[in-house]
């Protein structure tokens, strides 16, 4: 008579011993721990449905409980791009830079995506062949195009040429909606001309950026067109053009204020050229807002820092920056995205007051 079989034991739980050493836990770690393949960590991390849920639940716990933390580099090695997303720029405003960096970096915060920066000089002709050694050097998931450089159509073609996807920052729509954060800046130009018309100014200059920016030509047009539509003509000569700096801003000021007869109120394309305007202004003796009313763009940290308190048109940089990277992130299909915008307005502060008080 046979000997009866022993019942089978079920396969013993792998020992969940962690890392020797002190050294961080690797992917082959993990696998090891949770009795799966390679592979399925991968899955794991990277979102693919192919992982039952029970199985995703128990490895992503012994993620969290050894601290593994995916690398994007290695990751990047593993499916033949990196986990990066590359912000391109030529910006003369360090600020507004910082700003863009902060608003992308609130985006991709537990992501698993980092960023990387790229700045450039868009008047070099070479600076595209420059842009796609960074895309593809770095393997890049996706770019943001901040302005000036995502006005440029050449720019935006090459990507699309070796299938780099990207989202520009422009003060319009520049291409489709889904590759696109539109800033509006007529609009807040034009609410800060109605302002200065308002409080019964009619002898209105303005800074103006470098002509080449569309932004500069969409707030020039807007402060314009607002004022010409309550009436109100702004000369030519009345229009300097400067390049976004605090030394182009004391320049673009000097010829302003240094005739006979000196505006009332300067409209300044951002807020550094407006701090520009102070600078002029107290060395000639002219008060703001008594003898001057002056009015910025950007509502930088320095509009509420200058005295008196700039008034300035406020667009979020920051929450400008989150949206173009999480775009990048989390893509939509083509032609299911609606149109991105950041809408701008205005921070009446305390350098402006009608005429002649």
């Amino acid at each position: 008579m046979p000997a009866p079989r022993k019942p089978r034991q079920p396969a013993a739980e792998p020992a969940r011993t962690p890392p020797s050493g002190g050294k961080p836990a690797t992917i082959n770690d993990i696998a090891r721990l949770a009795g799966v393949s390679k592979k399925t960590v991968s899955r794991i991390i990277n979102n693919s449905p192919l992982v039952r849920p029970d199985t995703r639940a128990k490895v992503e716990a012994l993620m969290r409980e050894v601290g593994y933390s995916p690398d994007p580099m290695a990751r990047g090695l593993a499916f033949r791009r990196s986990f990066l997303i590359g912000m391109v720029y030529d910006n003369p405003t360090a600020q507004f830079i910082v700003n863009m960096q902060y608003g992308a970096l609130d985006a991709l915060r537990g992501s698993g995506f980092e960023l990387v920066v790229h700045p450039c000089d868009s008047r070099n002709p070479d600076y595209i062949e420059g842009v796609r050694r960074f895309v593809q050097q770095q393997k890049l998931h996706g770019v943001m195009l901040v302005p000036r450089v995502s006005e440029d159509d050449a720019l935006a073609r090459m990507l699309e040429d070796i299938g780099c996807r990207y989202v520009r920052i422009a003060a319009v729509g520049l291409d489709r909606p889904e590759r696109m954060v539109v800033t509006h800046d007529r609009d807040g130009a034009a609410e800060a001309a109605e302002y200065l018309q308002m409080l019964g100014h009619t002898d209105i200059a303005l800074i103006t950026g470098p002509s080449h920016y569309r932004s500069a030509i969409e707030r020039t047009a807007g402060c314009v067109d607002a004022l010409r539509r309550r009436g109100v003509e702004v000369p030519k000569a009345r229009i300097v053009e400067a390049g976004y700096t605090f030394e182009s801003g004391i320049a673009a000021a000097e010829k302003l204020l240094s005739g006979r007869k000196r505006p009332t109120a300067i409209f300044c394309g951002n807020d550094e050229m407006a701090a520009g305007v102070y600078r002029v202004a107290m060395r000639a003796g002219i008060q703001v807002p008594r003898d001057l009313s002056v009015v910025g763009y950007d509502d930088s940290p320095l509009a509420s820092r200058l005295w008196p308190p700039l008034t300035t048109v406020r667009r979020d940089t920051r929450d400008t920056g989150r949206i173009a990277a999480a775009m990048l992130v989390h893509p939509e299909p083509d032609g299911a995205h609606p149109l991105a915008s950041v809408r701008p307005h205005l921070i009446v502060r305390d350098s402006c007051q009608p005429p002649g008080m």
